[in-house]
């Protein structure tokens, strides 16, 4: 079981909004990284048994293609039901985990996927990274062309989210320098810049454009970056593509003001004070919210050999909702517009490149 690119994108964003956040907004993922660098009740370490029971079960699964197996293929039945607290404490809590311990250097690639996959089920449901339709992706410098999505390559990425409720990666090879994992809380920053810019604070509820380099059939579509329904505050945020997206002719251009609230906010996000970073080790585990964390990723430098460079398994995952009727119907609502907007700017998409081609 698992969602297309579109059902999930649909559901990340059906985001509940009714209000404008006028004080700082209260929640456990309101974390700050100069509270959290000298802690570690965010790691968790899988004991023996953990990994026994994870071996157990990646025998149990067989040889079944990875695609055809759900939770119930791989049964965990000491561990299933704290990866369902890990995965309560990303979404609904602190906002992220680390988890350590997955035995990647004794297993293969093909072993590594396979427990990853069946992992994401006890999250909830993966779902589609690409048009083409990937559902375990693979982190690393693809050495390819300009147009693609900088996560393919070895550059430093801004401060971002993706597309699904959770994101996770496992650490299969780290780089020979760099790559560090930088995570920041959205609730945070978007406090600070209530506290710093509340002239600048609304902008980030109406819609920005954003660089899609080329996927679901657009160049360009606009969004709000925030959302706020039930005193929880939901953040979508694109620090690249924000910027890369003036490229094209037909997307208005930044206002002043706008490009201030960029640089405001990554200045805040990238600040130490609010920022947390990790070395991500071969069997890490890192799972966020891409509701209430940002992240991002300092440049590397890989390793010659092709069997030591840097490479990390993703998954996206989509959490059922436990929401009361108000809130279904918001998330109903924004869907409804998300799906009416979608469709408006596909065609004027089409209408743009009719045009280019008659010139």
């Amino acid at each position: 079981m698992f969602k297309s690119l579109r059902a999930q994108t649909l559901h990340y964003f059906a985001r509940p909004h009714d209000s404008l956040p006028r004080e700082p907004v209260k929640s456990p993922a309101a974390w700050r990284g100069e509270d959290l660098r000298g802690r570690t009740d965010w790691i968790v370490t899988l004991s023996e048994a953990d990994v026994a029971e994870i071996e157990s079960a990646l025998r149990a699964s067989g040889d079944r293609p990875m695609q055809q197996l759900a939770r119930a293929d791989f049964p965990l039945p000491t561990l299933g039901p704290r990866i369902e607290a890990w995965r309560d404490e990303v979404h609904r809590g602190r906002g992220f985990v680390l988890v350590r311990g997955v035995p990647v250097a004794k297993w293969t690639v093909a072993q590594s996927e396979r427990f990853f996959w069946c992992f994401g089920h006890w999250l909830g449901t993966p779902g589609a990274q690409n048009p083409e339709g990937d559902l375990l992706g693979h982190v690393r410098d693809q050495k390819t062309g300009q147009d693609v999505r900088y996560y393919r390559t070895n550059k430093q990425l801004e401060v971002h989210t993706d597309t699904a409720d959770i994101v996770g990666l496992l650490c299969l090879q780290k780089a020979k320098a760099g790559g560090l994992s930088r995570i920041v809380s959205s609730v945070a920053v978007f406090n600070e810049l209530l506290k710093r810019r509340p002239d600048l604070a609304p902008r980030l509820f109406a819609p920005m454009w954003f660089d899609t380099k080329g996927e679901g059939g657009v160049r360009a579509f606009a969004l709000p970056p925030c959302r706020h329904s039930g005193g929880e505050l939901r953040t979508f945020w694109q620090s690249d593509y924000y910027r890369t997206v003036q490229r094209f002719e037909h997307v208005p251009r930044l206002s002043p003001a706008e490009q201030e609230l960029l640089d405001v906010y990554d200045g805040i996000a990238n600040s130490p004070e609010f920022h947390l970073d990790m070395d991500l080790e071969p069997g890490d585990v890192q799972l966020l919210s891409n509701h209430t964390q940002l992240h991002a990723r300092t440049a590397f430098e890989d390793w010659p050999e092709p069997a030591r460079r840097r490479h990390l398994l993703r998954l996206w995952i989509s959490v059922p909702q436990r929401a009361s009727l108000k809130q279904r119907w918001l998330r109903a609502r924004s869907g409804v517009s998300l799906t009416l907007a979608a469709a408006a700017e596909l065609l004027k998409e089409k209408r743009r490149g009719h045009a280019a081609a008659r010139s």
